[in-house]
């Protein structure tokens, strides 16, 4: 497969010597190790055990590593040039680790339910299976282009009915779960039934709603309590519900300006019956886990921010005959509240609102409404239009209505008017809050707006000039017959009020998270249908596991059904919903044939990302999940108290947040039913950088294609018009996208690799210029001619000739700077050290002088992970006919590390006028003694008095002269 000498190169016009290393020679060596490669199965990496364990007795005393990225979603614009930099330093990276006497696991998959593939489909009316195939085609021949070392007998995508019947399979181990709290785990819903059948545990607080014991409840109503316990339940959610597109969107869809994010439709909030997974069960694990994870800081905080863990008080309001429960992390304000707010989807809103306005009401509260309902129907309908981003914005003005009611403060028995405003929400806390303008900047915003009292329970500094004081200080107007706080501090008034409330059995401490239980369904085609059916109760029954995987059918029209823009009022109509002879089935589930109704929502585009590592481990394995043993060898703890998980995952910021929780929520579910060893999928997490390039938009501010733009004399044209230059990500919207294709085509692929590692470390942002490409392949040219005659094809190493010291100190100064650089994904260091042992070896050498073969072979060992198809090509050349992708990577000699001879500064007068050479452990009498007797020094001390020496070992020596 190696090109020999008698295969001149294309190109040989002019004066290219026959055998340079053009970019056309560099694709013919890179096709033909690529094909030498997958006809070989290089990088098939062996398991332990089952179908993929060929091979495995010569790895066996290898220690395992597992490097993986976030795998991609097959879009028809395929890769840009940034996407490939975190997948080429995982394949740096795994290069590198198996060389360095590691097994191996790096493999790809790819993420391809979702909707972009599905409004494709709907625009085309091709199916999204034929397109998204194909562009998983397109990305894997790209993936292949670039020389990336994947085992690809465990390639799949989350769209194969072999995967989804197992991401299905979790969705039925997570419904048949339920969080037992006393015990911190899940566990499975039958062991529920069995104590509560046992009379041992009573169900828990808010899921039996018929107030009658367990024992007297009918079949139905006990299954309405399971279901209320499960870790996959039921629920009517406010959901951003979007008519325009006929489905339900995550609210990482929806612009803060309230609008889809595809098609910019409007959205709506609304109460809508969905799956949820109860995340919010594992919130303190999650979040306490995070300190046994090797994440960057900002991650985590990214994540403890999401889960959003707060401590305080859970306060009960009396309102006629309900209760108003807010949560508080300042129970100590509970005086200075002045009046009370709902969201607009609370579910009390309807049972506390007045039927009329009571006399002298402030026309301020009322919205212009004739009556309290009307004036929250319409409240309703305008806070339904606001993205909760939206909603949340400080900036934006205050704005509610009274439900014409009041409710008690309980320390005061203070009346206090209840409203709905939109800047409370339903997800965090009770969705209900008492406000203390005195102390909070929007309860005093809103209090303006609306001339409600303020009250003050912390004591502002002198110089404070009004407005929400926030600041810490004595408390004061705290205090009733019962209970005083004034001149208490914060932490102290908080534990004193507690406690009082705690004894009047008002309230209780309590810890409360901002996370949210995950909303799991979606009204769309193109995903995973629930293994779920329903029967004559309307109750949900998890489709036996012998009858998955439940297929996705066949339509002819993908598309959900669509509204008027604004029609909140209307209902989701998902296109599963339309094929009655799928939707409407019979099955015996055990007590005969019977008809049965099939969920027709499916999962959303999370769940086949959610687990797909564990699939990697043998995606050919029809009969569990994931072998157990394979599991453990690939992600199991390495020692007590160890979370394990993948040893490298890489991935964009992007996914920083929901990937990364709905990913370790799952795993933990998984592991507390025994399926899986390891706590935690992910133990070390990089996040590389993005690759930004340059922008240009016209004079009505859209982008036009970059590389039509032309510079002349530093201004920027498109089509003869001029263009504003900006600098941003690269992407198809920017429309200044540089493709690999693009690249390979002018350099290959070992150039592009070498530039794009080279610009800095992983995690770092850096931009893109493409003329400075030419400088990577400059340096692969040099290498090549280490090793190749330009002229005549021939190796020129020497065989027996020894290195000079010098030779021998930069090379094995260049090994440790390479595995220094390797090892902490800092690639660009590694190759500043391979060029500064190519530029030495050069110039040693030269063009004539041949370079010793114990010098050669170990610079072509250090390129192999970063531009391996001219190190394989070179290393064959060299008379090596396996592939050096399991040949061990050099190792540096540490006595060729230590310096034996130092370089000094003379100064004088603290001026430098000489660098002297001197041994390295040299005391200050020698190096005074050197750098007296240098010609430059001594013309300088000439006649002159020296009053002090200074010398500093192995650093410098200045004479201070009088």
């Amino acid at each position: 497969m190696s090109q020999t000498a008698d295969q001149p190169s294309v190109e040989q016009a002019g004066d290219v010597p026959p055998h340079r290393y053009t970019p056309a020679l560099a694709q013919r060596i890179e096709l033909a190790w690529q094909d030498r490669w997958a006809a070989e199965g290089t990088f098939h990496t062996p398991n332990p055990t089952g179908r993929l364990s060929e091979g495995f007795e010569r790895v066996a005393d290898r220690p395992k590593y597992f490097v993986m990225d976030m795998f991609p979603y097959p879009s028809g614009a395929g890769l840009h040039v940034g996407h490939p930099l975190g997948y080429l330093g995982t394949d740096a990276t795994s290069r590198f680790r198996r060389m360095d006497g590691a097994n191996v696991l790096h493999p790809m998959g790819y993420d391809a339910f979702g909707l972009p593939a599905e409004q494709y489909a709907v625009q085309t009316g091709q199916h999204p299976r034929i397109t998204t195939e194909a562009n998983i085609a397109a990305i894997k021949a790209q993936l292949r282009r670039l020389g990336v070392d994947h085992d690809e007998r465990r390639t799949f995508a989350t769209i194969d009915p072999g995967y989804y019947r197992w991401t299905q399979w979790i969705f039925l181990q997570v419904f048949g779960s339920w969080f037992d709290e006393q015990a911190g785990r899940a566990r499975r819903i039958v062991e529920l039934v069995d104590e509560l059948d046992a009379g041992t545990r009573e169900p828990a607080p808010g899921t039996n709603d018929t107030g009658r014991p367990w024992a007297e409840l009918d079949d139905v109503e006990r299954r309405r309590v399971v279901d209320a316990h499960r870790l996959a339940y039921l629920h009517q959610a406010p959901v951003n519900w979007c008519p325009g597109l006929g489905t339900v969107l995550s609210n990482e869809e929806v612009t803060p300006d309230g609008r889809s994010e595809r098609g910019n439709f409007p959205v709506f909030r609304r109460p809508l019956t969905q799956w949820m997974m109860r995340i919010t069960a594992y919130a303190e694990r999650l979040l306490a886990d995070l300190d046994r994870l090797d994440w960057s800081d900002s991650v985590k905080q990214m994540q403890r921010n999401w889960i959003g863990r707060s401590t305080g008080a859970r306060i009960g309001f009396s309102c006629g005959d309900e209760t108003i429960e807010v949560f508080t992390t300042r129970p100590d304000t509970l005086f200075g509240a002045t009046y009370m707010v709902l969201a607009p989807e609370h579910p009390l809103v309807e049972t506390l609102t007045a039927a009329e306005w009571p006399d002298g009401t402030d026309p301020r509260w009322t919205g212009g409404a004739a009556t309290p309902a009307e004036a929250v129907r319409e409240y309703q309908r305008q806070a339904s239009r606001r993205s909760e981003l939206d909603r949340q914005n400080e900036a934006r003005e205050k704005t509610g209505v009274w439900l014409g009611v009041t409710a008690v403060n309980p320390v005061n028995g203070r009346e206090l008017p209840v409203f709905i405003a939109d800047y409370v929400l339903t997800g965090y806390g009770t969705g209900a809050i008492m406000a203390v303008p005195g102390e909070d900047a929007r309860d005093f915003e809103f209090a303006q707006v609306f001339g409600l009292p303020v009250v003050r329970t912390v004591q502002p500094p002198d110089d404070f000039e009004g407005g929400a004081y926030t600041g810490a200080g004595p408390m004061i107007n705290s205090s009733n017959e019962d209970i005083s706080l004034d001149g208490l501090d914060k932490a102290t008034a908080i534990t004193t009020i507690t406690d009082w409330l705690v004894e009047h059995g008002h309230g209780q401490a309590t810890t409360t998270y901002k996370l949210r239980d995950w909303l799991f369904s979606r009204q769309r085609y193109w995903g995973e249908p629930f293994p779920i059916v329903y029967d004559e109760d309307d109750l949900p029954i998890a489709v036996p596991d012998s009858m998955l995987p439940v297929l996705l059918p066949e339509v002819d029209d993908y598309s959900p059904k669509t509204f008027d823009d604004d029609d909140a009022d209307s209902l989701p109509e998902p296109p599963l919903s339309r094929v009655a002879d799928w939707t409407t089935v019979e099955l015996d589930l055990g007590d005969g044939p019977r008809k049965y109704r099939r969920e027709t929502n499916t999962m959303p585009n999370w769940a086949g990302s959610c687990w797909y590592y564990l699939r990697y481990l043998d995606p050919s394995d029809d009969t569990r999940m994931v072998d157990p043993e394979l599991e453990r060898y690939w992600l199991g703890p390495r020692e007590p108290g160890d979370v394990g998980g993948v040893d490298l995952y890489v991935g964009g910021m992007e996914h920083a947040v929901l990937h990364l929780l709905y990913a370790r929520f799952w795993h933990k579910v998984l592991h507390d039913l025994g399926y899986v060893s390891s706590e935690e999928p992910f133990r070390r997490l990089v996040n590389q950088g993005y690759i930004s390039a340059y922008a240009y938009t016209d004079e009505r501010g859209f982008y036009v294609p970059a590389a039509e733009v032309v510079e002349e004399d530093g201004r920027f044209t498109h089509e003869g018009r001029p263009v504003n230059r900006e600098y941003g990500k690269m992407g198809k919207s920017l429309k200044n996208m540089v493709t690999p294709d693009e690249m390979i085509a002018a350099y290959g692929a070992d150039t592009l690799r070498v530039y794009e590692m080279s610009t800095g470390p992983l995690e770092q942002s850096r931009p893109w210029e493409t003329k400075a490409v030419v400088g990577s392949q400059r340096l692969l040219q040099r290498i090549w001619r280490v090793v190749v005659d330009e002229e005549t094809g021939a190796v020129r190493t020497a065989d027996d000739a020894e290195p000079a010291e010098e030779t021998l100190r930069a090379l094995h100064r260049a090994i440790a700077g390479v595995r220094d650089g390797m090892a902490t994904l800092r690639f660009n260091i590694a190759i500043a050290r391979i060029t500064e042992l190519t530029n030495h070896l050069t110039q040693a050498y030269g063009a004539d002088s041949a370079v010793p073969r114990s010098v050669a072979e170990p610079l072509v060992l250090l390129v192999a992970p970063l531009a391996p198809h001219i190190a394989e090509e070179l290393w064959a050349r060299l008379g090596h006919e396996q592939s050096l992708a399991w040949h061990p990577f050099p190792e540096a000699d540490e006595r060729w590390l230590v310096e034996d001879t130092v370089q000094v500064a003379v100064q004088v007068n603290g001026k430098v006028r000489a660098q002297v050479t001197v041994p390295a452990d040299a005391d200050a009498a020698a190096l005074e003694a050197a750098a007296r007797a240098d010609e430059k020094v001594a013309a300088h001390l000439d006649g002159k008095t020296v009053r002090r020496v200074v010398a500093v070992p192995g650093r410098l020596v200045n004479f201070v002269l009088g």
